[in-house]
């Protein structure tokens, strides 16, 4: 890494972005690993598949030796405008109305209050027959 560093954007580094020219981006600083590829031990797709982007959590998750992270210096071509890369945006769930636990006490509730007066009908013109009959 002697002499100034190139800056690249989002844009620079998305365009290198295929196992002939693969680019990406760790911590703030673009590596071109396109002669890496063969030899990556978790093999090229994990590579190709963090290309033209910033790998920074990727690289972070897999938890990479002293030793890779020593290597990555032959590899390095340039800083990142950090600038041109998005935010992270926090995820806010949509709004939902508030779930109520008891639902089926409700339905219950709902029911009763349809068969119960029911019932006393029923029983109301049931004694009112056997009344009447005796």
């Amino acid at each position: 890494m002697a002499g100034e560093s190139k800056v690249f954007t989002l844009a620079d580094v998305s365009n290198h972005n295929t196992a002939q020219d693969c680019w990406l981006i760790i911590d703030g600083k673009v590596y071109d690993v396109t002669k890496f590829l063969e030899d990556h031990p978790g093999g090229d797709e994990v590579l190709l598949s963090a290309t033209g982007k910033d790998a920074t959590d990727d690289f972070e998750d897999v938890g990479h030796s002293s030793t890779a992270r020593a290597m990555m210096d032959e590899y390095y071509v340039g800083k990142i405008d950090s600038s041109t890369i998005p935010g992270k945006v926090k995820y806010t769930p949509p709004k939902q109305p508030h779930y109520n636990q008891d639902k089926t006490s409700d339905f219950i509730i709902k029911i009763l209050q349809f068969f119960v007066p029911l019932a006393i009908l029923g029983l109301a013109v049931a004694i009112r027959f056997y009344t009447k009959s005796a």
